[in-house]
């Protein structure tokens, strides 16, 4: 039995599998496990994006100090191809650690399938599917999209526990593919958290209380548009308004043309994208400014259901966690909560309506402060150390 005791954990091998972009919960895992200095933890990162990273490695940590990294085999070129491979490569470097693994963790289907595969073959004690992102149209392909389900199912089934972002996931297993939750009752919530003492928070006479922020992908559905027609407005109510916007995409040059033609040139920034590297570099922009805005759609381009319906995006995470409210749509699942505690606001995507909630949140300086520690106070909720505590307690 595996307890979030750290006498206990100090006894314990673990594995951890996932594929990675920037750094997320497998990783914020991987860390708080070496902070509590188990014997041995294995992490395997396979990229999620081949181009715009180093390939699959492993890296083997003991008692919380890095002693062997292996760069991986790299990806092949036909995608079907390389998730046997992962899945093979998984099993392979487990199996070669020689001893018993108390706890494999495998963040997507892909990587749980395989350590339920090695609790078969007695390497492995427990298995947890830790579900990153769920949606009922993951693939184009009718076939991958079958395969997919058909290995969620499995995992789900066949796993020890199965952790999910949100209850959304739970919900959206039952609605659309009949995984009932009575029957399938081994899942619960383990949300994305952030580590408290890492953010550096700036006190509310030091922050520019006109700025709004969005950090993301400038794409069309993102509503970036709707955010700069309601400048015009805004500007006659806080003349000294600015809105920081970071990062790219293909969009960027239509949201450019928007600025020129409103002529809000000097109310608009545009950042670029902010390396993961170069974290610290967004956390100072993001601690200046008073305000975020997060406009998720419900479908995406082809008329497919959004991962945010079933989730709640770390972007929301990041930005309560330095003190800014959020102006956002009802899509992510935790947006009620976001505003039954009134470190958010639930807007539609109208020029009118987020001029309307930035002049009410940021045109008077006690709306903006309450806010402001509403979000520093719901955030203590979700320090990673409480949620992974509590998520390994009963495993």
């Amino acid at each position: 039995m595996l307890h979030g005791e750290s006498m206990q954990l100090k006894e314990t091998h673990v594995v951890i599998v996932t594929h990675y972009l920037t750094y997320g919960a497998p990783q914020a895992l991987r860390d708080f496990l070496n902070a509590e200095k188990v014997k041995s933890l294995l992490f395997i990162g396979h990229p999620l994006i081949s181009e715009e990273s180093e390939g699959s490695y492993s890296e083997l940590f003991e008692q919380g100090c890095l002693v062997n990294k292996t760069i991986l085999s790299p990806r092949k070129s036909i995608k079907t191809v390389d998730y046997f491979w992962e899945i093979l490569t998984n099993m392979l470097i487990v199996k070669r650690q020689r001893k018993k693994i108390a706890l494999y963790v495998g963040a997507d289907c892909l990587n749980a399938f395989a350590g339920i595969m090695l609790k078969w073959f007695g390497v492995v004690e427990k298995v947890v599917f830790y579900t990153i992102d769920y949606v009922p149209h993951r693939f184009q392909n009718r076939l991958m999209n079958r395969v997919y389900h058909w290995l969620d199912r499995f995992c789900v089934k066949f796993a020890d526990e199965t952790w999910n972002l949100s209850q959304g996931m739970a919900e959206g297993r039952e609605k659309y593919y009949g995984l009932k939750q009575s029957v399938y009752n081994r899942q619960k919530v383990v949300p994305l958290g952030v580590w408290l003492e890492k953010v550096k928070i700036k006190p509310f006479d030091q922050i520019d209380k006109h700025k709004l922020l969005f950090v993301g992908h400038l794409l069309k559905k993102q509503g970036i548009q709707h955010v700069l027609r309601a400048i015009p407005e805004i500007i006659q109510r806080i003349p000294e308004f600015h809105f920081l916007i970071v990062g790219g995409g293909e969009y960027e040059a239509d949201l450019r043309k928007i600025v020129e033609e409103l002529g809000i040139e000097k109310q608009v920034s545009f950042a670029g994208w902010i390396k993961d590297q170069d974290r610290d570099q967004l956390d100072k922009m993001m601690v200046d400014c008073a305000l975020a805005i997060a406009m998720y759609n419900k479908y995406d381009e082809l008329g497919n259901l959004n991962f945010s319906c079933f989730t709640a995006p770390g972007k929301l995470k990041d930005y309560l966690s330095v003190g800014l409210p959020i102006l956002l749509t009802d899509i992510p699942y935790d947006a009620v909560e976001i505003e039954q505690n009134e470190c958010g606001k639930i807007i539609d995507t109208s020029p009118e309506t987020i001029a309307a909630s930035v002049i009410e949140i940021m045109g008077d300086e006690e709306t903006l402060k309450r806010y402001r520690n509403n979000a520093l106070e719901y955030i203590k909720r979700f320090h990673w150390r409480d949620i992974f505590q509590e998520a390994l307690r009963d495993i």
